[in-house]
């Protein structure tokens, strides 16, 4: 599900229910390989057994993998969830999804309302959550200088990476504009309408690019031709100035540039995106200033994770 895209005034939140945590894939039985190159999309469907339960029971792994999707069930939006809607949600039988509830509510990743008999997100899982993003260096090391790119251009700016087929925000610096956009930590959004997801595109190797890019066409057959358009588009733009730049194509009234980041220290890879309302960012504008702006900040964040010196160019 889609994070909602308002405007508001002051304030942010952390969305840490929806944050992909990358310590799992370290779990026995997991290929941590294969996990980060299809961002964690392990939906592999088995059998069911008599009576409802799957044969996966005895699989700690594909507990494991169930586990996380009914965790994953949860977004910005859910304040609890009932069985029925976990179910309908991750595809599980029932006999699967009250077995593994109960495991995550006895770990305390979620909590159980007994008058409500429905769940929500339970301590350890907000712990982990910020774990995840208190122990990355490259969201530690962009943050301050994605608040300054927001200081200058008076708009948002963003670190995020992809979780199947949506890109999920790690990070985000807001300006002292009184108006800006209420995306957040765990916020998620379309991979092919926005600045951020063109960019991961980019940035990927080609031949798991055209394994994602088949898939959302596959979730959106009819839109095929205009699919890739826009990607034949956004990496022409991206070869031409180094950024990727959409006006309007997720929202009207949003335009936003975005920069793919490897980091060299085998982290997955990452589009970092500032974007606002056309009002303060118009074309002319992304396109001039706002872009090669974001490429000159993360060449700055390379040295600084690399140990180089910035070039004066980028500073």
């Amino acid at each position: 599900m889609l994070s909602p895209l308002v405007l508001t005034i002051g304030g942010q939140a952390v969305n840490v229910i929806e944050i992909k945590f990358q310590i799992f894939a370290d779990l026995p039985g997991i290929n941590a390989a294969r996990w980060q190159e299809t961002g964690g999309e392990m939906r592999k469907r088995v059998m069911p057994a008599e009576g409802g339960e799957t044969v996966e029971a005895s699989n700690p792994a594909a507990s494991l993998t169930r586990g996380l999707e009914i965790l994953r069930s949860f977004t910005a939006d859910d304040t609890t969830l009932g069985n029925q809607e976990l179910i309908e949600r991750t595809g599980l039988p029932k006999a699967t999804v009250s077995r593994l509830t109960a495991t995550l509510v006895s770990l305390g990743y979620l909590h159980y309302d007994t008058q409500l008999g429905r769940y929500s997100i339970g301590p350890a899982t907000v712990s982990l959550g910020y774990s995840a993003l208190s122990s990355s260096a490259v969201v530690h090391m962009a943050q301050p200088l994605m608040q300054e790119l927001a200081n200058r251009t008076g708009v948002a700016t963003a670190l995020g990476t992809r979780d199947g087929l949506e890109m999920v925000y790690l990070a985000n610096c807001r300006s002292q504009s009184p108006v800006s956009l209420r995306l957040n930590v765990g916020s998620r959004l379309p991979i092919w309408r926005t600045a951020m997801g063109l960019a991961y595109l980019a940035g990927m190797r080609p031949d798991i690019r055209e394994d994602v890019v088949e898939q959302i066409i596959a979730t959106e057959p009819g839109q095929e031709s205009r699919i890739r358009a826009t990607l034949v588009e956004a990496a022409e733009s991206y070869r031409q100035r180094g950024f990727v730049a959409t006006f309007g194509a997720w929202y009207s009234y949003i335009n936003a540039v975005g920069v793919a980041f490897r980091p060299t220290d085998g982290s997955p890879l990452v589009a970092i995106t500032c974007g606002g309302i056309v009002d303060i960012i118009p074309q002319d504008v992304c396109l001039s200033r706002v872009g090669p702006d974001l490429v000159a900040t993360v060449d700055r964040l390379r040295a600084r994770l690399t140990g180089q010196p910035e070039t004066a160019a980028a500073l």
